[in-house]
């Protein structure tokens, strides 16, 4: 299969000239995009819909599946899309899947009618036309953003989710905490389960003994997290630190313990994933890992124009960086009476 490199010899002109004359026509010459279309033509090559389109000069438009809007998460990630979009004069669409296959297949149907050139999927749900695919077919333009599927060879910006929970779990140990209590996401999602490997990984290596009685699920969601603080205070069992996967859940997690009359971190300490806006305006100041968030959704629509440019050639994965931060929401166990 012919790639762009295939198409620049062809021309005789620079593989900087062709990506241009696909990304940005009007800043060619026509005699050298007639050079580069006959090239194309020549060699039966068959970029995706967003490159056809850009070359076309026709605007074009991606689409970006989210399960709900409400996450904070999610806005910043569509602001970092809509950055790199903006700059490239593409269009960024918006829809709501709600978990709903049959709501990402209609979007996804605008991709195949040529409504818009390509996917962005924040979402642990992928589009039926993908499951379809079999090893030699033409790649869809589909880019993936934290939710990925290993066995799916489609480009994906994601966390290193499994070290980012390891991390934050050796510093709740490193102060000195051996009861250690974890709130869960949604076993569905590979990022929650990621995150829950590497809170056990992180206890592994501090040489705590993990304790299942003390791991309870939640949805990510506030709500989640009042009732798994709860469940957790109501069991009976003893622990001095709440390792929470989102800064959701720990933000309701700190609620409940308030409402109980206990104090974060004298009494349990707590601990959140994302360092969403609000965690260090938390009473008291959240300890999280901070996640880029709109980076996330740059590199996602970074990774959509170079598989438009070149499926073959793009780059297939971006792991972003993620840092520890420490607030007042932890502290050493409070020796008991």
């Amino acid at each position: 299969m012919s790639n762009i490199k295939d198409i620049a010899a062809k021309a005789g002109v620079s593989i900087a000239t062709v990506s241009r004359a696909l990304r940005q026509p009007n800043l060619v010459k026509e005699k050298t995009a007639l050079k580069i279309r006959d090239a194309i033509e020549a060699l039966d090559y068959k970029p995706n819909m967003l490159a056809a389109s850009l070359r076309r000069q026709k605007a074009d438009a991606v689409i970006i599946a989210v399960p709900s809007i409400h996450n904070p998460f999610t806005s910043a990630f569509v602001q970092g899309v809509e950055n790199v979009a903006r700059e490239n004069g593409t269009k960024v669409l918006l829809a709501l899947t709600e978990g709903r296959q049959d709501l990402l297949d209609r979007h996804y149907e605008m991709i195949a009618g040529k409504q818009a050139d390509g996917l962005i999927l924040l979402d642990v749900i992928s589009p039926s036309a993908l499951a379809g695919q079999t090893p030699g077919d033409d790649p869809l333009p589909i880019v993936l953003a934290c939710e990925y599927d290993s066995a799916v060879d489609q480009p994906r910006v994601r966390v290193n989710d499994l070290e980012a929970a390891a991390e934050i779990a050796a510093h709740v140990a490193s102060l000195g905490h051996r009861q250690i209590a974890i709130l869960s996401g949604p076993s569905a999602q590979r990022m929650s389960r990621d995150r829950q490997r590497g809170f056990r990984l992180g206890l592994r290596r501090a040489g705590i003994e993990e304790d299942d009685a003390l791991v309870v699920g939640g949805d990510y969601s506030l709500r989640s997290g009042v009732a798994g603080a709860n469940a957790l205070l109501d069991s009976g069992r003893k622990f001095t630190a709440i390792l929470c996967e989102n800064d959701e859940m720990a933000l309701g997690a700190i609620h409940a313990i308030a409402a109980r009359g206990l104090r974060v971190p004298d009494d349990i300490s707590v601990t959140g994933i994302d360092n969403l806006r609000f965690a260090e305006f938390a009473n008291p100041g959240l300890t999280t890992i901070a996640l880029p968030n709109e980076q996330i959704g740059e590199e996602a629509m970074r990774l959509m124009l170079d598989f438009a440019i070149d499926p073959d050639g793009a780059r297939r994965e971006v792991v972003v960086p993620h840092r520890l931060i420490v607030r007042g929401s932890t502290a050493a166990p409070t020796p008991r009476m």
